[in-house]
Parts: structure tokens; sequence; C-alpha cells
């Protein structure tokens, strides 16, 4: 299990709501977090500049900025993938307003707290875990070029 301590407020939140659900709830919670997943802004339409995460079986595509010292993500996932649209919303969501080390902190299988693993197929654990790593490599590299 992962321990708070490590995990932004936001996103501490949203596991619990996911511990607090049984099996059916949480693959409903998902599908709810799917239709939250905001629209990519209009200089990324066309995925221009983002990076797709080639370990998910849907086309999946991500792109931080750095705002006022704080990490915004945005992630594109076709409407017809509702389980990674719905971890790449709850992801954006939970890590609104992270710092990078902030992101870098949270741990890669912090799913398991959520009870993902009992109802998502390994690879699509696969996938999840992927969107994570690439979210923070990317808040990592935006720490290294952000002015001190």
């Amino acid at each position: 299990m992962t321990s708070s301590g490590s995990i932004p407020p936001r996103l501490q939140t949203i596991i619990e709501d996911f511990q607090a659900s049984d099996r059916q709830e949480k693959l409903e919670l998902m599908i709810e977090y799917a239709d939250r997943l905001p629209p990519l802004p209009a200089h990324l339409q066309g995925h221009n500049g983002m990076e797709q995460v080639h370990e998910c079986m849907s086309p999946v595509f991500l792109q931080a900025e750095l705002v006022a010292q704080a990490v915004i993500f945005h992630i594109d996932v076709p409407r017809e993938a509702p389980t990674i649209r719905g971890y790449a919303a709850l992801l954006s969501e939970g890590l609104q307003g992270a710092t990078p080390d902030e992101v870098l902190a949270v741990p890669s299988d912090f799913f398991q707290a959520m009870g993902l693993h009992q109802v998502l197929s390994p690879q699509r654990l696969n996938g999840i875990t992927a969107l994570l790593a690439y979210m923070k490599r990317q808040a990592y590299q935006l720490a290294q070029t952000a002015p001190r």
C-alpha cells in the first residue's frame, strides 16, 4: 500500500473514494472520471508536441506544462477507452496544483491502494503504470529546466 505522506491531498481523496467502493463501484467511478477528462487546449489539438504513451493499448497522448511552479497535465485518450481515460482523468485531477517534486514522489503502485489491481487486467495495469511513469518523466524534465 501507499503512505498518504507522499500522495498529494487531491489524489489522496480520490484514493479514499476508490477504497470505499466495491468492485462494481470502482468500475463506475472510472467511467465517471473518463467523462471528466478535459479537452485539449487549442495549441495541442492534433497532438502537436505531445508524447505518446506507447505501452497503452489505446492511443494516449501527454504533455506537461509548468505554471506557477505547478505541473499541469494535458492528456488525450479516446472515449472508446474508458478505463485508461478514467485513470488519466483521475491522475490529472489528483495531481492538479502539484509541484514536480510532488508528482515524482507519488508511488508508482498507488493504484493498488485504490484496489484497481483487483478489477483491471494485467495489460491495463501495465498501461496505467506507464502513463504515470511518462507523467513523472515529464515532471522531472520540467523541474530541470525551471528557473530556481
